[in-house]
């Protein structure tokens, strides 16, 4: 098993779209008060990935199960 979890992956455990997964992402990322660690792993232009364990990824979940 992969030690980065990706959007994809995410997006099958919760049964959610992709496209709408980015969009709950990307507003979770705007709040960096609510969701530091997840603003701090986000870099511009890259795939949405997260390492396994990481308070990040942990945060993304958050975001996507709203």
């Amino acid at each position: 098993m992969s030690d980065i979890i990706t959007l994809k992956v995410l997006c099958e455990e919760f049964k959610i779209d992709t496209r709408e997964a980015r969009e709950k992402l990307r507003a979770a990322v705007s709040d960096s008060n609510a969701n530091p660690e997840l603003a701090k792993a986000r870099k511009p232009r890259t795939p949405w990935q997260w390492v396994r364990g990481s308070k990040a990824l942990e945060e993304a979940r958050n975001a996507v199960k709203r």
